[in-house]
């Protein structure tokens, strides 16, 4: 089984003729919280309404999407033309009265009628609406798959490029690892040089530079904000390899992301510590802006 990962954004394109009847449907979508969909569709044909996007539903969770439809039935048989004859009379007889009325020679001919078009009404012949829905369900089948098709292509982009991002904040998460303590032992010996330059030669209590030192390492100790940062992480590529409806797990996961990276920043009292911790909320919000348009 093949897991995919689906962009909202995506663009969708079928075509199939038939008995000289043309049929195109074209599918395109950006990204929306849920499912929105809407048509432009000849109004003759608005039946299909209904059955296009029950369709669409079938492959489609999340997305603003917009279904358009063109039928052109090319057979000769398309138009029907019908004179409306009580017009055509009441027309001629005026025109006749008139050339009467101001003696103007009578010379109304086939030809010269044919130019006034309110003697015609013009009708599209409708097609045979088990026949045109079949026809139109299949191209929109047609049109969904290189739809759906699309938007896995960006979808694969999108995680390529967060995946990289995720393991660009474990390198960092693991500098920050290494460096923690080591701040630990750089305020220890501060506090030493600190007191004997106040004391002068007098030995240093061991046991108050233990202890104040001890409680300097636990108030900046950032171990389970790390930990849990790459629990999250890992969190995210199980949900990529899960596939399907994530968006919106994946946007909970990033808020977490979030949570703890800020909890490092304001714990760790490092201006190194502090460099990289903008480096991750960079990272982070790379991320988050990515998510939003997957489904």
């Amino acid at each position: 089984m093949i897991i995919t990962v689906c962009s909202m954004t995506g663009f969708g394109r079928g075509k199939k003729q038939e008995n000289s009847v043309e049929v195109t449907v074209e599918i395109k979508s950006v990204n929306h919280r849920y499912f929105e969909y809407s048509s432009r569709i000849p109004r003759a044909y608005q039946f299909l309404d209904d059955k296009i996007k029950n369709l669409l539903k079938t492959k489609i969770i999340r997305g603003k999407v917009e279904a358009s439809v063109s039928i052109i039935n090319n057979s000769e048989n398309s138009m029907l033309v019908e004179l409306n004859e009580a017009y055509a009379s009441s027309f001629i007889s005026a025109m006749r009265e008139f050339g009467k009325k101001h003696k103007i020679k009578d010379d109304i001919k086939l030809s010269a009628l044919a130019q006034n078009r309110d003697l015609f009404n013009v009708k599209s012949t409708d097609l045979d609406e088990e026949f045109i829905t079949e026809l139109v369900l299949d191209t929109a089948n047609e049109a969904l798959s290189s739809f759906v098709e699309a938007r896995e292509r960006e979808g694969q982009k999108l995680v390529d490029d967060i995946v990289s991002r995720a393991d660009c904040i474990l390198e960092k998460v693991a500098i920050i690892e290494k460096r923690s303590p080591q701040t630990v032992s750089e305020y220890r010996a501060r506090l030493e040089g600190k007191i004997k330059e106040l004391l002068g030669d007098t030995t240093v209590d061991e046991q108050r530079l233990l202890t104040e030192t001890a409680i300097f390492a636990d108030k900046i100790a950032v171990a389970e904000e790390t930990v849990r940062l790459k629990s999250h992480i890992s969190a995210l590529n199980a949900l990529f390899e899960t596939g399907g409806d994530i968006g919106k797990k994946l946007d909970f996961i990033v808020q977490e992301m979030n949570r703890e990276t800020n909890t490092i920043g304001s714990k760790a009292q490092d201006i190194e510590i502090g460099k990289i911790v903008i480096d991750i909320k960079s990272e982070i919000e790379k991320i988050r802006e990515q998510i939003q348009n997957i489904e």
